[in-house]
């Protein structure tokens, strides 16, 4: 069977196939509408990639390496199986850390935010940001909880309501860390207070240049310099990384991303694999409007990890991607 993506929409239902399909879980392009919307993708040409022009500036830290000042806490909840079922109890909800899901430790010598996996939620910035560069290093540790792959995140430009999806994260764009395609991108929306993935209001959106490529799961996208600019959106709900770039497991990664404007660029371990344009997001009278700025979760989603090297630093123009080969 083909490699498992570990997305919002599908990783977490692998513990429970049959409540994903019955609340319309992820599209897997089993249905001849999913199919119709990726029929004109063009194939995936593997290409070198190169990050050139990356502005220089004055970085500030977001982990003082002492404790978790400048940060909030939001849990869902307390047992993660009811993030996309029928919850009895309400989330744990902000700032109620009481088994310390996110805390600093020591490790390889050094602080570092750990993230014990758990109980699902974020670590929010206090404050909202824009136009920088964000970078940090991330490592897998020992424990992952759940009967699916390693997941985790960086959500930026998070906005609206606590919890907004399934009690659990805010609305934002997502850097996904999943072992093997780490820097997909994909939206995280709205699901209005319910648990029918029927009723969730997909509200923040991007575009990107893809590619298809058939061994990954639906939609089959990759980012392709060059490829059609196409939209991320419902069933299409992620473009995954243009290559993994990821070291071995329990090794330190360093990860980027660098916001201007409406766009984005991923890099990992110096490699950009993923570049976004038209960041969007919808007001609450539903008019759609850029998305320039929010902030920034480390997300609790399964799977033990740790955060470390937490810096950002104001920017005034985008680094350039150069491609050479593949795609035409």
């Amino acid at each position: 069977m083909p490699r498992l993506i570990s997305t919002l929409l599908s990783a977490a239902m692998l513990a429970a196939p049959a409540l994903a399909r019955a609340q319309g879980g992820a599209p897997d392009g089993s249905t001849p509408e999913e199919q119709a919307v990726i029929a004109k993708d063009p194939p995936f040409r593997a290409q070198t990639l190169k990050l050139a022009g990356a502005q220089q500036g004055r970085a500030a830290p977001l982990f003082n390496g002492r404790d978790l000042t400048g940060w909030d806490s939001w849990l869902g909840y307390a047992d993660a199986r009811d993030t996309y079922g029928q919850p009895t109890a309400a989330p744990i909800g902000l700032n109620h850390d009481t088994t310390g899901v996110f805390r600093v430790e020591q490790t390889d010598g050094r602080p570092a935010i750990h993230v014990s996996g758990k109980i699902w939620g974020g670590l929010l910035t206090k404050r909202s940001y824009g136009n920088y560069h964000l970078h940090l290093q991330f490592k897998w540790g020992e424990h992952a909880w759940f009967p699916m792959p390693r997941n985790n995140g960086v959500l930026y430009h998070s906005h609206g309501a606590y919890g907004a999806f399934f009690g659990t994260w805010m609305s934002a764009l997502e850097f996904e860390v999943v072992p093997g395609s780490v820097g997909m991108l994909l939206a995280v929306g709205d699901s209005k207070g319910t648990h029918s993935f029927q009723t969730v209001d997909w509200r923040a959106g991007a575009k990107v240049e893809v590619g298809r490529d058939p061994t990954i799961p639906y939609p089959f996208r990759r980012y392709m310099p060059g490829g059609p600019l196409l939209p991320i959106q419902m069933p299409a709900f992620n473009v995954d990384a243009n290559r993994n770039a990821e070291k071995p497991l329990g090794e330190w990664n360093t990860l980027d991303i660098y916001t201007l404007g409406d766009r984005s660029i991923h890099v990992v371990n110096g490699v950009p694999v993923m570049a976004a344009s038209g960041l969007t997001t919808t007001d609450a009278k539903g008019v759609r409007r850029p998305l320039v700025r929010g902030r920034i979760q480390l997300q609790s989603e399964g799977a033990e990890t740790w955060f470390r090297d937490i810096t950002i630093t104001p920017i005034t123009r985008l680094p350039r991607i150069v491609a050479t080969g593949g795609a035409k």
